[in-house]
């Protein structure tokens, strides 16, 4: 820095001073006011540091604790009991009541055929007949051996009749000594012989009638009769067609069935099996009749499982007075069939999956609790549980992920408006 000049006020005389130790002065003084305004500013900067923090640490206390008082608005739906009967529908297949293949018992051509296939035909309604003449023959050639038989029975008789006579007069003499006792062992063999040769031809002539009985019982199969009433569903012969009698090789002839009651055959699986019964309640439907429901009750069961399929051999009885149901069909058979264990049905959506398997969230004093079920069935929207809920609770419906056991909630029933 230059020196200035400086004049005496007292004498007037000028002189030269320095300006070294004023700026010196000046600058001691502005470090000063510099670290003054700094420390005013890093101390304005570290309570305004603190009092943001404590702002930041006050609002993560309110957003926690808000947080932590928060309870969700979620839906709800109740648990619903069962009903006490299940309905199964189930494939099924129609058949005849009763159904016969008849075949030739006799052997000979076909005289007379009566019926054809379609007709309907009562019990005893003469089907066809045969003839056998062979037969025939031998029926009255045995009838006559028959009558030679009787006659030698007769003959017999007379023979012993007449023994026995002789014996009668012959045995006082003996005693007198008027007959020799010779004389008295033939009488007496005599009567003994002709009453065994009575017996032997009463014996034939039994033996021919049983033999005629046969003969007739095969004639009378040569009139091919109804076994019930029915419908012909197949006809194999026509007139003058030879007819085989024989056991293993007869000639089949014709099939009838009884349709004015259906039986339909249904198999039902393992799972619904232990609740049919005789006397369950059927409804059988038939895609080409859309219109006609067939009702019925089961009458026959299997009693026992078929190890293959594990499914339960069912038959209904289905009266078809009118015929409307035809044997042979597929239909669809819906069986009412009563509950055994009680159980309940929730919404699909009610479900939660996780490691500990399948649970649903149940409200309780406006609490969740979450609980593990068993689904018995999955009825596609809805699901049947057999443990874990009892009927009138209510279920969370989409529980959110954040839910546990023990949160608040507040419940709201399916189908209001979300709350505000």
């Amino acid at each position: 820095m230059n020196d200035l000049d400086q004049t005496d006020v007292h004498t007037g005389k000028a002189y030269q001073t320095s300006s070294k130790p004023r700026s010196r002065a000046r600058r001691r003084w502005g470090g000063r006011i510099f670290a003054f305004g700094a420390f005013l500013l890093l101390t304005t900067g570290i309570s305004l540091g603190a009092s943001r923090h404590h702002a930041q640490q006050r609002q993560a206390l309110l957003t926690a604790d808000e947080t932590r008082r928060f309870a969700p608005s979620v839906l709800i739906a109740p648990v619903e009991a069962s009903p006490a009967v299940v309905p199964v529908t189930l494939p099924g297949t129609t058949a005849a009541y009763a159904a016969a293949n008849i075949y030739a018992r006799a052997t000979g051509y076909i005289a007379k055929r009566n019926v054809d296939i379609g007709d309907h035909v009562k019990q005893g309604e003469l089907l066809a007949e045969l003839a056998v003449p062979e037969l025939d023959d031998q029926i009255s050639q045995n009838e006559a051996t028959l009558e030679q038989l009787k006659a030698a029975v007769q003959k017999a008789e007379a023979n012993a009749k007449l023994a026995e006579a002789t014996w009668g007069r012959d045995k006082p003499l003996l005693k007198d000594g008027w007959v020799t006792g010779h004389q008295g062992d033939i009488d007496l063999q005599t009567v003994k012989a002709d009453e065994a040769a009575v017996s032997v031809a009463q014996a034939n002539v039994a033996a021919q009638e049983h033999l005629l009985t046969v003969l007739r019982q095969n004639r009378a199969y040569a009139l091919v009769l109804a076994p019930f009433d029915g419908v012909i569903t197949q006809r194999n012969v026509d007139v003058g067609a030879l007819a085989q009698g024989n056991a293993n090789t007869g000639t089949f002839m014709f099939e009838i069935m009884q349709r004015n009651v259906i039986r339909v055959w249904v198999y039902v699986p393992q799972d619904a099996a232990f609740g049919v019964a005789p006397g369950v309640d059927a409804i059988v439907r038939v895609p080409e009749l859309p219109d006609h429901e067939f009702q019925g009750k089961v009458t026959r069961i299997a009693d026992a499982l078929q190890s293959g399929t594990r499914t339960l051999l069912t038959e209904i009885d289905i009266p078809n007075p009118d015929g409307a149901l035809p044997p042979g069909i597929y239909c669809s058979v819906e069986l009412k069939v009563p509950r055994k264990t009680p159980s309940f049905t929730i919404p699909a959506e009610a479900l939660l999956f996780n490691r500990n398997g399948l649970q649903a969230a149940v409200v309780k004093d406006g609490k969740a609790e979450i609980r593990t079920v068993r689904v018995a069935r999955d009825l596609g929207t809805r699901v049947e549980v057999d443990a874990g809920l009892r009927a009138g609770e209510r279920v969370i419906l989409n529980p959110p992920v954040t839910l546990v056991n023990g949160s608040k909630v507040q419940p709201r029933p399916l189908g209001t408006g979300p709350t505000t």
